[in-house]
């Protein structure tokens, strides 16, 4: 068991986490710098926040981090609750990017790519000791490189860890123990949403939750739909990590905290009673089960995001806005 379950989960799911944060970090270390100022004169209106925490999430690859940011700047009175709605409908939207990705099946092409990135760094690093003086007008260029290298390979390893945790899905069907769990998610696809919230809230990574889930389906170890379920409950347990990062903060920051968990609790019970549905629309647009997953999560963040963009307009928002 050990061989062929406990250690492939754990050195997968470590590879996994080691990408997603390497990836993270080198992107923030690019772009970083300009984050803060950025966002206080990008969300002037609800619409202009969404489409730029979509981006800028997009970018970074982490919804945790732009919400702890957000909620770190209205702690410090840098931005009023009211400009932050945009960006947290905006930080679902974004951080689907990685999830399709992953759904393109491009694990054939992470070992090249990694090596490939690495040496791109070596590089980029070597000439960034030395400097040359004919390389002084070049030097953020080099420092670009340098940090998209690191972030290519963080998501190189991100796939690789991926295809660890896949196998062991034969070891645990041989073993009965996806027996118990389909035949009560057979029964209520809760048992989906619940599973996918508690571990997604323990292990503060719904992308690692998603990759594992998409691998699995890919696999057939479990149905795409009981997949889609969740996909969707791991987009309530990421909510945890932002309550924790707004505790002893303001009355505000907790407020940013509370309204990302209103927003995907809030669009799970909205989809809740359509997942057969959903599965229907993204098995049209391809008939890959990790795609369809994947197409799912974009959907529903999508549609949760644009269903609640109109309340940021309510008249209280402007009140709060103008008593900043």
């Amino acid at each position: 068991m050990f061989i062929s379950i406990i250690f492939p989960l754990c050195y997968g799911f470590s590879l996994f986490l080691f990408g997603m944060k390497l990836m993270e970090l080198a992107l923030h270390l690019w772009a970083g710098p300009y984050l803060t100022k950025a966002i206080a004169v990008s969300t002037k209106t609800p619409l202009r926040g969404l489409l730029f925490s979509t981006g800028v999430t997009a970018l970074l690859q982490s919804s945790t981090a732009i919400t702890v940011i957000t909620i770190g700047l209205v702690n410090a009175g840098l931005l009023p609750f009211a400009s932050s709605l945009g960006i947290i409908l905006g930080s679902n939207i974004g951080t689907c990017l990685t999830t399709e990705l992953i759904g393109l099946n491009l694990n054939q092409y992470a070992l090249p790519l990694l090596l490939v990135s690495l040496g791109i760094w070596a590089l980029a690093v070597t000439l960034a000791e030395y400097k040359p003086r004919a390389l002084d007008s070049i030097a953020s260029w080099i420092r670009t490189a340098q940090y998209l290298s690191l972030a290519v390979a963080g998501f190189s390893l991100i796939l690789i860890g991926i295809e660890e945790m896949k196998s062991i899905a034969p070891a645990l069907q041989a073993r009965g123990l996806f027996n118990w769990f389909l035949e009560q998610s057979a029964q209520s696809l809760l048992w989906g949403l619940a599973a996918g919230a508690c571990i997604t809230a323990l292990i503060h990574s719904s992308a690692a939750m998603i990759g594992l889930t998409m691998g699995l389906a890919t696999m057939n170890a479990i149905p795409v739909e009981l997949g889609i379920a969740i996909v969707i409950g791991s987009n309530i347990g990421t909510c945890v990590t932002a309550l924790i990062a707004s505790l002893g903060g303001s009355r505000s920051g907790r407020n940013v905290a509370w309204t990302h968990v209103v927003l995907n609790v809030g669009g799970a019970i909205l989809f809740y009673p359509f997942l057969a549905q959903l599965h229907t629309v993204s098995s049209w647009m391809t008939p890959d089960p990790a795609a369809q997953i994947a197409h799912a999560q974009t959907i529903f963040n999508v549609v949760s995001s644009v269903v609640a963009l109109p309340l940021c307009y309510l008249p209280v928002w402007r009140r709060m806005r103008a008593e900043f």
